[in-house]
């Protein structure tokens, strides 16, 4: 057979469904290949979307996404979503082309070194220089990716390469296992939470990478308190009365009123790559770090502890071995939580318009039904998102807190709504990050998704205009221009909607969330609170006594 034949059965025995990209001359062999498989090519309409959905798929699956592209610009193009990945922890394969290793009789036209430029970038960067390696190469491309910390890997194969004639047959495909949890090391974790006054639990990202019921389930049996981080929202159901909040901000927040009292806390799947939920001081805190990897030891955080091993099986074993102590006291934390309440959640029913934030959180809370999914692009809006939503399922609410990349969160939701089409998803952008991949609508109108894009409208770079205003800067350099969002939707063939008053908003989301087809919701958003929250509040805010 071809070797590209060849490739595309060893793709096929590690259980892809999709291919994502934007197939190139170098390509073609491969592309007739895919031609005859079982795996569905999705074209899109840049490779940098196409990265952003396959790393998805391994977000949400945990089994590598795979996408494709040409050699040259195409790869170069694949860049900022092999970032996105590796520091998000997001398995994914890249799989680019390249000029013909034996012969060049273009000589170097659109030949870039795309293996070195993707090995500090990806856990893994190979260029394939026989067919008969083919099945070796694959098989460990995808172990690589899956294995824990879970990231990017990149494999080039040349178009005389692909085109070779083999022998062959895929290897056998074998799950990594995590190592067994130390009975010394959960029997001393343990044993330091029972000892603690305040102890707290706070879920990272790594708890959703991993999501099992047994957190929900330690968090019931003990009665301690918990926070988490923004990539962590959603581990355990955030309307559980021992939730506290989420620690959106680095500190300063009325959360961290909470997290500076705590003398001892349980880290459930965090590591550096997502911004700290606090910086450690000393010994002032004792901190467990319990994941399926052993801690990144950073300036900002060195925990004291680790238990190291499957995720779900050390949360069931900890449940087992922890007791709650009668001296232990939450009586604090319970009242932070009510600052919380009555602090964060402010002016959630305001009919300003255009919409503050906090009315935009507030509405797709109360309309988007519990198993939805939202993918969140970034800007100021993830901000007020992670601090106001309640996050009800894991992986319910994807924010990118790692490489915090704009332009992933239409890709992301496409590539959801294609692994959950009986989910109900919703993809909110910024009006910057919306325009960064916005080509993106032809894609997901020619896949005929059922799918929801909120627009939060400001003409601007919010987040870094509000850093500019910290700074006491001039308003400089931040601003642009927009289209008319209800026709350059209605120009790809979707439905557009513009939001003319607060009160319109959730019954147009309404509207959209049960009609077929790919639905764009433009709303103009005042972040004037920005300032008067993020600044202003919280550098005059007060720890309850």
């Amino acid at each position: 057979m071809k070797a590209s034949d060849l490739f595309v059965r060893c793709l096929e025995a590690e259980g892809v469904l999709y291919i994502f990209g934007v197939p190139g001359e170098e390509n073609l062999d491969l592309l007739e290949s895919l031609h005859q498989s079982t795996i569905k090519l999705i074209v899109t309409r840049h490779e940098q979307a196409a990265g952003f959905m396959a790393a998805t798929v391994g977000r949400l699956t945990g089994k590598a996404g795979v996408c494709l592209s040409t050699l040259g610009p195409g790869a170069t193009n694949l860049t900022t979503a092999a970032a996105y990945a590796q520091l998000g922890g997001f398995p994914m394969v890249m799989i680019t082309g390249q000029k013909p290793l034996k012969t060049r009789i273009q000589a170097r036209f659109q030949v870039v070194d795309i293996v070195a430029m993707m090995q500090p970038l990806t856990k893994s960067a190979r260029q394939i220089i026989t067919g008969k390696k083919i099945p070796h190469h694959i098989r460990e491309a995808f172990r690589v990716a899956q294995e824990e910390r879970q990231g990017a890997v990149h494999l080039e194969l040349p178009k005389d390469i692909a085109a070779e004639e083999v022998d062959g047959a895929p290897l056998v495909v074998k799950m990594p296992s995590s190592p067994k949890v130390s009975d010394e090391a959960l029997k001393h974790a343990a044993q330091v939470l029972m000892q603690a006054k305040r102890p707290l639990v706070i879920f990272g990202l790594g708890a959703n990478r991993k999501p099992t019921p047994a957190y929900q389930a330690f968090i019931d049996a003990t009665h301690i308190p918990f926070v988490s981080t923004q990539m962590g929202k959603g581990a355990v159901d955030e309307q559980h009365p021992l939730f506290l909040g989420c620690a959106a901000l680095l500190g300063h927040d009325y959360v961290h009123c909470a997290i500076e009292r705590a003398d001892a806390i349980l880290m459930v799947g965090y590591d550096p790559y997502e911004k700290p939920p606090f910086i450690m001081q000393g010994d002032k805190t004792e901190v467990i770090h319990l994941h399926e990897t052993p801690a990144l030891m950073e300036e900002v955080y060195f925990p004291q502890h680790e238990v190291v091993g499957k995720m779900q099986d050390a949360m069931q074993r900890l449940t087992s071995g922890v007791e709650p102590q009668k001296h232990w006291d939450f009586s604090y934390y319970l009242r932070v939580k009510k600052q919380v309440e009555e602090q964060v959640f402010a002016h959630m029913d305001s009919n300003a318009f255009p919409l503050l934030p906090q009315r935009v959180v507030a509405d797709v809370h109360a309309t988007v039904p519990k198993h939805s999914i939202i993918a969140l692009d970034n800007g100021m809006f993830k901000l007020w998102f992670a601090r106001i939503f309640a996050a009800k399922t894991p992986n319910s609410l994807l924010l990118d807190n790692a490489l915090a990349t704009m332009g992933a969160g239409l890709p992301s939701a496409m590539a959801a709504h294609l692994l959950y089409p009986e989910k109900k998803v919703l993809a909110i952008c910024g009006d910057g990050g919306f325009m960064m991949n916005s080509q993106e609508l032809e894609t997901a109108v020619r896949l005929r998704m059922n799918l929801t894009i909120v627009i939060l409208k400001d003409n601007g770079y919010g987040m870094i205009k509000w850093e500019q205003q910290m700074k006491k800067f001039a308003d400089f350099g931040l601003d642009f221009g927009n289209p008319d969002f209800v026709k350059y939707a209605e120009c790809y063939g979707a439905k557009g909607y513009a939001v003319k008053k607060a009160e319109d908003f959730s019954k147009i989301l309404q509207n959209c969330l049960t009609s077929q087809g790919v639905q764009l919701i433009e709303v103009p958003i005042d972040y004037s609170q920005n300032d008067a929250v993020f600044t202003q509040e919280l550098a005059h805010k007060q720890c309850v006594l």
